[in-house]
């Protein structure tokens, strides 16, 4: 058996679910939509510099998800899902998962994007498996501002799928290939780690180092600006 693994914004999404997540929220109402939008624009730009804190953006998120319950989380993701999500996935994205599980190979989508934007998405592209950032609850299921756990970025990413596969009693050595496909940068770590690093729609940044390790390079839509 192989493992395939995904990142999953601008490598199975063409968008960032993270921050178009921002955006949604800003036009609710229920927030100041200004201060928000600008607020989430400004991550957005250290996430792609390669300086953000991924402790202090989740806090910032789930900051804001804190301030109300979740019934009323649930209805806006629910919108978010319907309306932003779902036209973005393409048919190339959702063959290429295809491929791996009808091969009989276990998959997982590994995203720094927590949880609670990410957990409906797995399910459009038929994996049962997510490795995401985790927000803290309350017994109730409402969000309390803290992360759970540590980051699933850069380093996080080989740590937590460490500790997935440990759950299951298994090991990256007990599978006959690794994949893992990705377009940033930021997920060298993980990239590097596995037997069969894929970059996938990648930046200039990671196709350059691609180029230079002879990795295979995969470009399954164009990556809006």
């Amino acid at each position: 058996m192989n493992l395939a693994l995904f990142d999953l914004d601008h490598t199975l999404l063409p968008i960032d679910s993270d921050h178009a997540w921002g955006e949604f929220f800003a036009n609710t109402g229920a927030v100041d939509a200004i201060a928000l939008r600008k607020s989430n624009d400004e991550w957005f730009a250290r996430y792609q510099a390669g300086t953000l804190d991924p402790v202090k953006y989740l806090e910032f998120i789930f900051g804001h998800l804190s301030q109300f319950p979740r019934t009323q989380l649930d209805v806006w993701r629910d919108a978010y899902i319907r309306d932003i999500i779902t036209p973005h996935i393409t048919p190339s994205a959702k063959q290429l998962v295809r491929r791996h599980i009808d091969a009989g190979d276990l998959v997982a989508i590994v995203t720094a994007t927590n949880s609670f934007v990410t957990e409906p998405i797995a399910p459009l592209f038929d994996v049962a498996h997510l490795i995401a950032a985790q927000p803290e609850l309350t017994p109730e299921g409402n969000f309390t501002g803290k992360i759970s756990g540590t980051p699933t970025q850069g380093p996080g990413k080989v740590t937590h799928t460490n500790q997935w596969l440990a759950g299951m009693g298994k090991t990256m050595a007990d599978f006959g290939r690794v994949y893992f496909y990705s377009d940033s940068p930021t997920d060298l770590p993980l990239l590097s780690y596995v037997s069969h690093p894929v970059a996938t729609n990648p930046s200039e940044k990671l196709k350059a180092h691609a180029l230079a390790q002879g990795w295979p390079i995969l470009n399954l839509f164009d990556v809006p600006s």
